[in-house]
Formats: C-alpha cells, structure tokens, sequence
C-alpha cells in the first residue's frame, strides 16, 4: 500500500496549495492512505475546527500536530470528538485527544502513532518510551505502524528511527520546514527521513515574512511572525509499504509548486 505524508502546512498559502494539489497527487502516486501535519495551518500557528474540516474535506484521512497544537483553543473539545485529528501521544495523562489511531484504508487497517520530540521543545515525556508501549498497542489491530515524529532534533529523530526500525512501518519526521534528503529504509525495514518539509509559502524563511525574521536577527527584538500570501510549495513524501509484514519498500520525496 502506499502513503502520501504532506509536511506542515503553514497558514493560508499551505492549505490553498493543499486544496489544490492534495487529491491530484494522491491519484498521481496511486496513495491508498493521506495524513497531513497541520501544525501550522492557522494563520502559522496551530490549527482550528474550521481549518480541520477543510483539510479532511479536501482528502486527509488523518492530520497529526504538535507543539502549536494548543495555540486555539477551540481545538481542546474538536481534538476530543473527531479522532482524524492527533496530537502528540507524549503529552501528559489528561490532555484532550488522542495520540495515536488506527484507520481503515481499502486493504486493512493502519495505525498512525504522532510523536514530539523533547531536544529544544516542551518537556514531555520519553517519546522513545512512549512508541514502545504504543507499538505494542497498535500492532494487535495491523502490521502497518507510521509515526510522525515532531521535533526539533535531526539526531533525535534518526535515533527514534533507528530505535523503531523492524518494528514500524515509517517514521517521518516533520517541525524544521525545512526538507532533507535522507530518504532511505532502514536495515530492518522501516522507511525513514528525517524531515518531510513545510507545505507553505516558498519565498520566505520557514514560512514566515523574510524582512521581519532579518530584522529579528539583526535587532533581538520581538517581532509578530506573519505568514506571506505568496505563492506555496508542497512537500512530503509517498511511502509504499508490504501490507502483509509492515516492511517498508520504498520512500520517495516530493515536492510541487501551487499557485
């Protein structure tokens, strides 16, 4: 089977290039399955009921978060009653949503584990902890396991996959916008690269207006990040995976311009 993971849609531009482009690349890569991170998808900070909607409307089968998942709060009783929408799974017993799911595709069933990291963001607790007793979970319902694993950290993140390798299916990582070109499978099976990119404005520093990330950097001061109506870039990857043993088979980038 094959997943199409959209990396982090960033406000307005990101979720016009998604509208665009989302179903047209996934009949393109034949994807039995979409998940989209929408980390950013409100104005480049979190993400709200409205903008949920539209983003499984227009062909999301699940959308993953992270740090900036609690940015509206809005989102706390939507993340309890729609379980398309997960938050990273090592947030604190308590927090609304759900972590991790299991999905039904046209083969069978898929689980979908999202993680955070703890280097340069929010103390949480072990993510590494965390997929192991999730794995355990997950594989009594299907050999396929995919993670997006949200942090700042490109050692953290090859560790995670590493540590997971012959035991899930994918880990992806997404938060640094910023594509990389590590896409590979593990010895043991599972696909792996350590970030997927931003889906967002293309003419811009990760998503934000240039001239006020420069001055932020010359002065020191505050600024307000905002996200330029420009026009975006899509990135993300298509994974096809062994359905009968969770082996990954291949993991292929992709970027597409949007209008």
């Amino acid at each position: 089977m094959r997943i199409l993971a959209i990396g982090d849609i960033v406000g307005k531009p990101g979720r016009r290039a998604f509208q665009q482009l989302g179903r047209h690349l996934a009949r393109a890569h034949r994807a039995d399955f979409v998940i989209v991170n929408c980390e950013n998808a409100a104005g480049g900070f979190g993400i709200t009921p409205e903008i949920a909607d539209e983003l499984l409307e227009n062909g999301a089968g699940c959308l993953t978060s992270g740090n900036h998942i609690w940015k509206h709060r809005t989102i706390y009783q939507y993340i309890d009653e729609e379980p398309r929408l997960l938050r990273p799974a090592n947030f604190p017993e308590g927090a609304p949503g759900a972590g991790w799911g299991v999905y039904r595709w046209s083969g069978g069933k898929i689980a979908v584990i999202n993680l955070m990291g703890l280097a340069g963001l929010d103390s949480l607790e072990c993510p590494f902890k965390a997929f192991d007793h999730l794995y355990m979970e997950a594989r009594l319902e299907t050999p396929l396991v995919v993670v997006d694993f949200h942090a700042e950290s490109t050692a953290e993140k090859a560790a995670l996959a590493h540590h997971a390798d012959g035991r899930a299916s994918l880990v992806w990582g997404t938060h640094t916008h910023v594509q990389t070109a590590d896409e590979r499978v593990l010895p043991r099976g599972t696909g792996f690269i350590t970030d997927i990119g931003m889906t967002g404005p293309e003419d811009s520093v990760i998503g934000v207006e240039k001239e006020t990330v420069i001055e932020r950097f010359i002065t020191r001061l505050p600024a307000r990040f905002d996200v330029p109506d420009t026009a975006p870039l899509l990135c993300g990857i298509v994974a096809e995976l062994d359905p009968a043993t969770g082996k990954a088979v291949e993991v292929k980038r992709i970027q597409e311009r949007a209008i």
